[in-house]
């Protein structure tokens, strides 16, 4: 069975930056596909950023230039450097990976930002 686990989320000021993690497990695939998306209150889940094991990336333009996805050495795994946070960023983080015609997805971990 695969599973996607997130760390990272939090409580963090205005302009602060936090550091989330994703790790799949259960399959011996990659993921050539790993992403990142967010969901808040009253407002439907939405893109972030993706990233493949090439190198692409790809970010949602509310984030680009403060938020940085990248892929771990380790398979299936995927970060989320977040950066000049701002209240709007507050929202359910979700991690998702592909693997075949498969979309996973993680529990999410809440991150707000807030003085």
């Amino acid at each position: 069975q695969v599973q996607l686990v997130e760390s990272g989320g939090g409580l963090v000021q205005p302009g602060g930056s936090l550091r989330l993690s994703c790790a799949a497990s259960g399959t011996v695939f990659s993921m050539t596909l790993m992403g990142w998306y967010r969901q808040a209150p009253g407002k439907q889940r939405e893109l972030v950023a993706t990233g493949t094991t090439g190198g692409s990336t790809n970010y949602a333009d509310p984030v680009k230039g403060r938020f940085t996805i990248s892929r771990g050495n380790a398979q299936n795994t995927v970060y989320l450097q977040m950066n000049s946070l701002k209240p709007e960023d507050t929202a359910v983080y979700f991690c998702s990976g592909v693997l075949g015609r498969n979309n996973y997805w993680g529990q999410g971990t809440q991150v707000t930002v807030s003085t």
